[in-house]
């Protein structure tokens, strides 16, 4: 079955996924994370991509973004890519890919699922056994929003300054979100719906979205399509 084509759309939050070959590590030293992080800055700036979470674990990336134009996201990646693998296959003495093919993502609607998504990032360390909590485990955004430390690389969506109206409140507020959790169902839609390309969000959310292009953006109905020939006779 053919691969459906990337689907990227200005304005929108965008959950983006990229995996090491066969889950291999793709970050080895403190400075690999942190050579990562400077790209992603530096190509975000210079595409237009804001940047409202991350976390970098050993063999995978999540990254929760908005692109400001239709190419912006797939240059950035690209840029990303291509310069980080340079990079890390000089300093490990290694050659040969390193990513599982390209980045995997989709559109998440604003308002049911950015803060979701945020929490779900957050907490992707504590559910591999890397960290008890989200504020031990130093390769994520968690840091920036339970207000322990400032990361150049964030651009806060508004949502999150609608937290509160100080940033002492918006931390709190944050820091209480992220102990809430995700449910099991909202885990395994942002994981999917990434993973497969399909939108994620409400019937209306979805139909604004397909009336933007022709490729689907949910995934089709179990079994045959209904045939639209008259019947026999």
């Amino acid at each position: 079955m053919a691969r459906l084509p990337r689907l990227t759309v200005p304005g929108l939050p965008h959950h983006v996924i990229q995996r090491g070959n066969n889950r291999q590590q793709i970050f080895l030293t403190p400075t690999d994370y942190q050579f990562f992080l400077e790209l992603v800055q530096e190509h975000a700036t210079q595409f237009g991509v804001a940047v409202h979470a991350y976390v970098l674990m050993p063999n995978h990336v999540h990254l929760l973004v908005t692109p400001t134009s239709q190419d912006a996201l797939p240059k950035m990646m690209q840029a990303v890519g291509r310069r980080y693998v340079r990079r890390f296959n000089d300093a490990h003495g290694r050659t040969g890919t390193l990513w599982e093919g390209r980045y995997k993502s989709t559109m998440v609607q604003t308002d049911r699922y950015l803060l979701a998504c945020m929490v779900y990032v957050d907490l992707n360390p504590v559910r591999a056994g890397l960290a008890s909590q989200a504020a031990d485990y130093p390769w994520s955004s968690h840091g920036h929003y339970a207000g322990l430390r400032t990361d150049p690389l964030i651009t806060p969506h508004p949502l999150v300054w609608a937290l509160g109206n100080t940033p002492f409140a918006r931390e709190a507020a944050y820091v209480v979100l992220v102990q809430h959790g995700v449910s099991t169902k909202q885990q395994l839609e942002l994981t999917q719906s990434a993973l497969r390309g399909w939108a994620l969000g409400d019937e209306r959310f979805v139909a604004e979205l397909q009336r933007q292009t022709p490729r689907r953006v949910v995934k089709g109905k179990a079994g045959r399509p209904v045939s639209k020939s008259p019947p026999p006779t």
